[in-house]
């Protein structure tokens, strides 16, 4: 076998169809679109449209409602800690969630870790998570850990703080410029 032999195998790389390049390429004229119809034009959107029937989608009844200001967090069970423990998966005592994260105990969660109190907890540990049960942060004092939650302000009010100082600053500099 010599460098200049290599080849790709039979039907490897295919060149891609290029419609609408005359009746000798098999797809010129109308391009594989048939004819005529808004299927045939370009900007077609009709998903779900059933000819000027009530579509599917409208006619079932609507159910329940979705929350999209819910924060999502990832519900971490004190049981499930101790015996990622026990496995010696998660070594640290002060436990934040990337080291949930790293131990595989965690699933989803953008808005952070909450802990349920579910399972026993043996170990002492220090938590810094954003949620926590009652109960779990009962179990955690009892082991002689503790829970801290730390405080998120929305970014909203630190807008608006930001912009009462501001505020503030120039009607001092206005004052000190009439005296």
């Amino acid at each position: 076998m010599k460098l200049n032999d290599i080849r790709d195998n039979q039907g490897a790389r295919k060149e891609r169809v290029r419609v609408g390049r005359g009746i000798g390429s098999g797809l010129g004229k109308t391009a594989g679109r048939g004819q005529k119809g808004a299927k045939a034009r370009s900007g077609v959107a009709i998903n779900g449209f059933e000819g000027g029937q009530m579509p599917l989608h409208m006619r079932i009844p609507k159910r329940g409602f979705n929350n999209v200001f819910a924060k999502d967090y990832a519900e971490v069970n004190l049981g499930m800690i101790q015996k990622a423990i026990d496995a010696g998966k998660l070594t640290a005592t002060d436990i934040t969630q990337a080291e949930l994260d790293a131990a595989g105990l965690t699933r989803g969660g953008k808005d952070g870790v909450r802990l349920l109190a579910k399972g026993e907890l043996k170990a002492k540990l220090n938590f810094t998570v954003a949620g926590a049960s009652k109960s779990a942060v009962a179990a955690v004092e009892k082991a002689g850990g503790t829970v801290t939650i730390p405080v998120i302000v929305p970014a909203n009010e630190k807008h608006a703080a930001k912009h009462r100082k501001t505020q503030e600053a120039k009607k001092a500099a206005a004052k000190a410029a009439k005296a």
